[in-house]
């Protein structure tokens, strides 16, 4: 059973929290296309000295989409997400936590590590506490320190990947959980949104085709890679960050290596001291899903949910009919 936060959505779908790409810009425009919009709490960098960027960043998102609610009452904003990276390393997410837990942020993601005192932040302002995961057991971890929901990131999705086929990693979880449970992993239309409801997961979490769209942050050349881009131009590596994650390979090339012969990385490199896990030096090393053989060109994000939307309604309809 869903929580009624993330009932009543368009189409059963949470964007997935984007690094640098993600800003209230295309939060704003999925939420009210009806579908949960998120970014990352350190994509809002402030200059050393200036209030804290993350601020102003919930008061602009909430102040737009109370507006829309107040003007389309029949078609409200679906609700928004904040990521908190609980990594050792993330100097910021004490404060962080505390803005987001004054806002009042609905939906809370939480990646790279668990911890009981974030849940029960959210859980004090009436959020509800979402968590990645890349296997059972960290799946089980999770729940044990007070997550309400898990995202299960699968083999082929964006970011920090996991290694794990989305059937098999799905059906593990369902076998001692029953809450809310998200997919990640090359979901690009509107029928892989029906196939994650089939394999037995509630919703599907889409970040990649989010790029190449006209409100992400995102360097043009990124967002035309993205389109220009398939399956087999995506990588593995865990050179850039410490942690395995998908990435294009035409990124990599531009920047003087081999995709095909990257070295290997150590966790413990991992640092989101200064606001980012990647070092200056692969800052035009860019991330994206396998899914990306289905994104056309760059559009607004409205159309982008409008296909899939479209998509999703003829796929259900098409296998009732079958």
């Amino acid at each position: 059973m869903l929580p009624p936060i993330l009932q009543g959505l368009r189409i059963p779908v949470v964007a997935s929290p984007m690094f640098i790409v993600s800003g209230p810009d295309l939060v704003i425009a999925q939420c009210k296309a009806g579908i949960v919009g998120s970014f990352p709490a350190l994509n809002a960098r402030e200059a050393e000295g200036e209030p804290p960027l993350l601020d102003a960043w919930l008061t602009r998102i909430q102040d737009e989409l109370d507006r829309h609610n107040q003007a389309n009452p029949d078609r409200p904003a679906a609700p928004f997400a904040v990521n908190q990276i609980v990594h050792r390393s993330n100097a910021r997410l004490e404060r962080d936590i505390e803005i987001c837990h004054r806002h009042k942020v609905p939906i809370w993601i939480t990646s790279l590590g668990a911890r009981p005192e974030v849940n029960e932040a959210a859980h004090d302002c009436g959020a509800i506490a979402l968590h990645d995961i890349i296997n059972a057991t960290f799946a089980r971890k999770a729940l044990d320190k007070g997550a309400d929901g898990l995202i299960a990131v699968a083999a082929g999705a964006g970011g920090h990947a996991g290694q794990q086929n989305p059937f098999a990693l799905v059906q593990e979880i369902r076998a001692f959980f029953d809450g809310p449970l998200l997919l990640s992993g090359a979901i690009a239309t509107g029928r892989a949104i029906l196939a994650t409801q089939a394999a037995g997961a509630d919703l599907a979490y889409i970040g990649s085709p989010f790029i190449a769209t006209e409100e992400a942050q995102a360097d043009a050349a990124y967002k035309q890679m993205i389109v220009d881009s398939g399956a087999e131009d995506i990588v593995n590596s865990s050179l850039f960050t410490g942690i395995h994650g998908n990435y294009l390979k035409p990124s990599i090339r531009a920047a003087g290596l081999d995709p095909d012969a990257l070295q290997a990385a150590d966790p413990e490199s991992m640092d989101f001291s200064k606001g980012s896990s990647k070092a200056k030096a692969w800052s035009q090393i860019w991330g994206s899903g396998q899914g990306i053989g289905a994104v056309r060109s760059v559009v607004p994000a409205a159309r982008l949910i409008d296909r899939l939307a479209d998509e999703y309604a003829a796929a259900r309809q098409a296998l009732c009919a079958g």
